[in-house]
């Protein structure tokens, strides 16, 4: 509950997984605005993984198996955390988010927009829809994907592909091969 405090919030979460707060991991950007945010979810006794970029692959993580992230929380984008949304809903994940425009012009296009400053939107007020679709991939190593890696042939791309109609989840694997030598080559399995 994103109008909780994060203490309550971190003792819900270990309950639903059956951990305690001191296992869980919190994933969050390392910003100035997020100090207080840091400070109380190291009291509350969780673990903290800083993140200097990449809020749409944090936000996908902890719907992941295995990715070593429980939760993500912080202050991101709205363009993030719709694409974060689309990923979750293909996954049956849930996000929260409560707009918080940083300028006024960003807050008169909210009310523009008939947007509600106050209202908490889930998942599927962020991504509408049954058939969407998912696609993203690395570029630097991440909790969810790795990031680009460079080969003595060209490089390695490792991506992600989701639907939320057929909750199909495909990892890909990509050998981008730059110019082949004419001789001698010999591609790679």
């Amino acid at each position: 509950d994103i109008k909780a405090s994060i203490k309550d919030n971190l003792k819900n979460i270990a309950k639903a997984l059956k951990k305690d707060i001191d296992e869980l991991t919190v994933i969050i950007l390392e910003r100035e605005r997020h100090n207080e945010m840091i400070k109380q979810i190291k009291e509350a006794g969780a673990r903290i993984r800083l993140i200097e970029h990449g809020t749409i692959s944090a936000g996908i993580a902890p719907a992941i198996p295995n990715s070593g992230i429980d939760v993500m929380m912080g202050i991101g984008g709205a363009p993030e955390g719709i694409i974060t949304a689309v990923a979750l809903k293909c996954m049956n994940g849930e996000i929260q988010g409560v707009l918080k425009p940083h300028t006024e012009e960003f807050k008169q296009q909210a009310i523009d927009r008939k947007l509600d400053l106050n209202k908490v939107y889930k998942t599927d007020d962020l991504a509408k829809g049954n058939y969407l679709i998912f696609a993203a991939t690395g570029v630097s190593d991440g909790p969810l994907l790795k990031g680009v890696v460079f080969t003595e042939y060209g490089y390695l791309t490792h991506s992600l592909v989701m639907r939320s109609k057929s909750g199909t989840i495909r990892y890909i694997e990509t050998h981008h091969h730059e110019s082949m030598p004419s001789k001698g080559y010999k591609g790679r399995a």
